[in-house]
């Protein structure tokens, strides 16, 4: 038999690397002698074909081996053996038995066993079947038979596409997702040639229509018109395209019962007046289904057994679910228009429940999914009931029903419009912006422009937001006073996301007084007056705002009395007004607040030294915003979330979550997120005993001038500055901005009313004071602690008094302090900051736990102080850096350092470092440090 040369290599397949490179093992074994098999299963358009033709057109092309390959012919599914027969027809030469005596004679899945290794014997041969599910119940028997028998030895790889592994249970099976965000992304480009106009919101709802299926996806955009792609033309609703796929989808439950067929059709017609991915009420169904004439004892099956509908309807709890999102509108597409009309009058008809007020909210959805065409009447009853209390999901369905059946231009724009804010207030950023994408430009009143900027404040480029706000307010200003407030206050929102301060101002000086309430208005001029260097004027007016929020039950005003309290340095206040914001937000709404207001909390909970709260509050956030498609709020809970393991650490759990802050602030211009997450970076470095690190990070941010950190938490970071210039021996370098950093601190202290913060003046200025003048300084910095509260900060200024002393050969003091910044580091749950704490207090001769040891480990022999300068050495530290470091002279660690050599057996600090890294050296870390690592 020789090779086949009818198998054509695909073009390029988009996020399948994994599922290629399990293929390749399999193709890799294949060649060097050894079968198997694999059964590829997915739903319908999520690449099975394209995977199967790749794998068999590499192996054409890497070995030159034989291959048969065959796909399933649905109509032939009930001829026995005439799935064996196409394939064996797809031989390139002549075969041992000849396939028309398979269709004639059938084979015996033994023979067919024999067959295939005696094939293989030859030459290695791979065997590829698609839709094998399609396949006649006999060729399926004898192939998995032959399948299940093929491994070390027999040359033979089997390579199986199919809708799910039912039929070759046993084999190996490797189910395909849907790609992820990054790949569909690649796809829509490559499928619209890369083009640059294409509209992000037609962009994100052809992703989100999509759901990652990309044959689906290749459906959409290619019926979409340039001025379509391009946002110039509102998009169809709904979007066409995906005719073949729901078809595909369909076919899988055609073998089922007329009535299983209607409960199916009435499972996915009850689920249009639900929130997406809600499912369907199992008693509205129970109902429908009998006033459709389906017996209870069907009902029961179908409903509550999966096999009854072929698994095609799932239960949990009170509501059913498709098993797939695409097999429920596979259902309503293939039911025929007046059935499906039926349906949804029948469900309407319930829902009603016979009441003389037929305007409850569910029925008229259905009635509109029942109407026949654009009905001017019912889509103003729509609108009008799609009011609260009814939750914003379900009011922007409704919305989007009335938009369809509208016949004014202008007022399906406005509905449609309406139903994106409403999905916006949800938490549906996709489908706010699918609505949007169904709104012509030129129709685009205000509204539109403010939900666009709406979204982009939470999920975009914060100055595009700003822009868009700020255009939006205009536009609104004569007719929509609500909307152009809001408007306004997120362009000012925008504004401090990308710290700048004068467009803050400019944007809050836009707001209409008269429109404003007493606190917002307050809160205005409050604001203003600070940014403009009236902080007197400005506090006076943020603290009457904030006591008004006292009797305040509004979401919003909550918030903004909390970023009061921040901005006045009241920290206990803005974790009460926090709390309280959050409270009204998960009792009321809208979801769309929750990850602004749960990053608020935990930023408030941060200053006040609340770690732990701070970072249990911010990772449901990060869900929240995550669920809600807030990548901006995300960004910033990433930020709170460095900040507090900066402080418990571990350090690894640092650096990951200030990677993904800064990952998503910088094409976002989120100047606060990048701020907090380098500071949090170099909060870990002075933990972790590397300031030299810490002031390289901290002094952009500090200094004054263009680049510098945000203007509102800049000056947070000036005490770790000077701890870490100090620390690392660059006092005299840095001195001029030094000076210039902590003079501006000095001045920040005046304005605010943190508690901490005369505690951390007066730590800076020990910390540059002359020896014999630090004490007093560190007296008066712990005075400032007692009144204030906190561990941690009080810790820390009990660590570099201790540190002072045993610089100054008064070991035997500096023991207490360090004994106390121990305890205290332990207290508030500060892993890192405690073990540099123990290592100070080991090195001033005390004994501390010893670190937990794996293993005797190559350091084991030496004294504490041997193992920290061997560490420090091995990091890349010279003498005087670890000098430094340590509280040393340089010719204490240069003597140290001769006996660690010689205690080793190296020679060079390369030898040291390499002797540490294959392990040694991390099994004697400190006890903290360990733990800290195996987190």
């Amino acid at each position: 038999m020789t090779p086949s040369t009818t198998v054509h290599s695909p073009l390029r397949l988009y996020g399948r690397s994994g599922e290629l490179a399990i293929l390749e093992t399999l193709l890799g074994k294949l060649r060097t002698g050894d079968g198997g098999a694999l059964v590829l299963t997915a739903p319908p358009g999520l690449g099975r074909t394209a995977l199967l033709r790749r794998a068999a057109a590499h192996y054409l092309r890497g070995h030159g081996g034989p291959v048969l390959y065959a796909s399933a012919a649905p109509t032939e599914q009930r001829l026995p053996y005439s799935g064996l027969h196409a394939l064996l027809c797809s031989a390139p030469g002549p075969l041992p038995l000849a396939p028309d005596t398979v269709l004639s004679s059938g084979i015996s899945p033994g023979a067919l066993l024999g067959l295939l290794r005696a094939l293989g014997a030859e030459q290695p041969l791979l065997v590829c079947v698609d839709d094998a599910h399609l396949w006649d119940p006999d060729s399926r028997a004898a192939l998995g038979f032959a399948a299940r028998r093929l491994g070390a030895g027999s040359r033979v790889a089997v390579v199986i596409g199919a809708a799910d592994e039912t039929a070759f249970a046993g084999l190996p099976a490797l189910r395909l997702g849907p790609l992820d965000d990054d790949a569909a992304t690649a796809l829509l480009d490559r499928l619209t040639d890369g083009a640059a106009d294409v509209d992000p919101v037609v962009r994100s709802e052809l992703l989100r229509e999509a759901a990652g299926n990309p044959r689906l996806l290749a459906g959409l955009a290619g019926r979409l018109t340039p001025g379509q792609l391009a946002g110039r033309t509102a998009l169809p609703y709904p979007l066409p395209g995906g005719e073949s796929v729901l078809d595909a989808h369909a076919a899988h439950l055609d073998g089922l019962s007329c009535d299983t067929h209607t409960l199916l059709l009435l499972a996915a017609a009850a689920e249009e007046h639900e929130p997406d991915g809600a499912g369907s009420d199992a008693a509205l169904l129970l109902r429908a289904g009998v006033r459709a004439g389906l017996s209870a004892s069907h009902l029961d099956r179908v409903l509550f057994a999966p096999a009854g509908s072929a698994g095609a309807l799932q239960r949990a709890g009170s509501r059913v679910h498709f098993s797939h999102p695409l097999l429920r509108r596979a259902v309503l597409h293939r039911a025929p228009p007046g059935r499906r009309r039926a349906v949804h009058e029948l469900l309407a008809g319930l829902l009603g429940g016979g009441e003389p007020d037929r305007a409850r909210l569910p029925a008229l959805v259905q009635k509109a999914c029942a109407s026949t065409g654009p009905d001017a009447g019912l889509a103003e009853q729509l609108e009008r009931a799609a009011t609260a209390p009814r939750p914003h999901g379900e009011r922007s369905a409704a919305l989007a029903r009335a938009a369809a059946l509208s016949t004014d231009d202008a007022l399906r724009a406005a509905r449609f419009t309406a139903a994106a804010e409403q999905a916006r207030l949800a938490g549906d950023t996709g489908r706010a912006r699918a609505m949007l994408a169904r709104v012509g430009p030129h129709l685009a009143e205000g509204a539109a422009p403010y939900v666009r900027g709406m979204l982009a404040l939470r999920d975009g480029p914060v100055a595009d937001a700003r822009e868009a706000l700020l255009a939006a307010a205009e536009l609104l200003a004569p007719h929509d006073p609500r909307r152009t407030l809001d408007a306004l206050f997120g362009a000012a929102e925008a504004a401090w996301a990308m710290g700048d301060a004068i467009a803050y101002l400019d944007a809050m000086n836009r707001v209409p007084v008269a429109a404003a309430d007493r606190p917002t208005a307050q809160y205005r001029a409050g604001m203003c007056a600070v940014l403009a260097g009236h902080p007197d004027r400005g506090h006076a007016l943020l603290r009457c705002c904030l006591d008004s929020a006292a009797r305040a039950e509004d979401a919003g005003e909550l918030l903004r009395a909390g970023a009061c309290a921040l901005v006045l340095g009241e920290v206990d206040a803005a974790c009460r007004a926090g709390a309280r914001a959050l409270a009204v937000v998960r009792t009321r709404g809208p979801e769309a607040l929750l990850p602004h207001a749960l990053e608020q909390l935990a930023y408030a909970e941060l200053r006040s030294g609340q770690h732990a709260r701070a970072r249990a509050h911010a990772l449901e956030g990060l869900h929240a915003a995550r669920r809600t498609g807030q990548r901006n709020s995300a960004a910033h809970l990433h930020a709170v979330l460095a900040l507090a393991a900066s402080v418990e650490g571990p350090a690894e759990a640092c650096a990951a979550h200030a990677d993904a802050a800064l990952t998503g602030a910088g094409p976002h211009g989120l100047a606060q997120a990048a701020t907090l997450a380098t500071w949090a970076v170099a909060r870990a470095d002075l933990a972790a005993g590397r300031p030299g690190e810490a002031a390289a990070r901290l002094g952009p941010l500090v200094r004054p001038g263009p680049g510098t950190g945000h203007f509102a938490t800049r000056m947070l970071a000036v005490p770790c500055y000077v701890e870490a210039v100090v620390l690392s021996g660059r006092a005299h370098e840095a001195g001029g901005e030094l000076a210039v950093a902590v003079q501006e601190f000095t001045l920040w202290t005046t304005r605010t009313t943190d508690p901490q913060v005369p505690a951390q003046l007066a730590r800076c200025r020990a910390l540059l004071a002359p020896a014999e003048e630090a004490a007093a300084r560190y007296e008066e910095a712990l005075a400032h602690h007692d009144r204030a509260g906190g561990d941690f900060e009080r810790a820390r200024t009990r660590l570099l008094q201790g540190q002072l002393l045993r610089r100054l050969r008064r070991t035997r003091e500096a023991r207490g302090p360090l004994r106390d910044a121990l305890v205290a580091f332990e207290r508030c749950s500060a892993r890192a900051w405690a073990g540099r704490a123990a290592g100070e207090l080991r090195a001033a001769g005390e004994a501390v736990d010893a670190p937990d040891r794996s293993g005797p480990g190559p350091l084991a022999a030496l004294t504490p102080q041997q193992q920290r300068i061997a560490r420090c050495v091995a990091e890349g530290a010279t003498n005087r850096e670890v000098a430094v470091r340590l509280s040393v002279s340089p010719r204490t660690v240069d003597h140290h350092l001769r006996n660690v050599f010689a205690a080793l057996g190296v020679r060079s600090r390369t030898e040291l470092a390499r002797l540490l890294d294959r392990g040694g050296g991390a099994r004697l870390q400190d006890r903290d440090e360990k733990k800290r690592a195996d987190l």
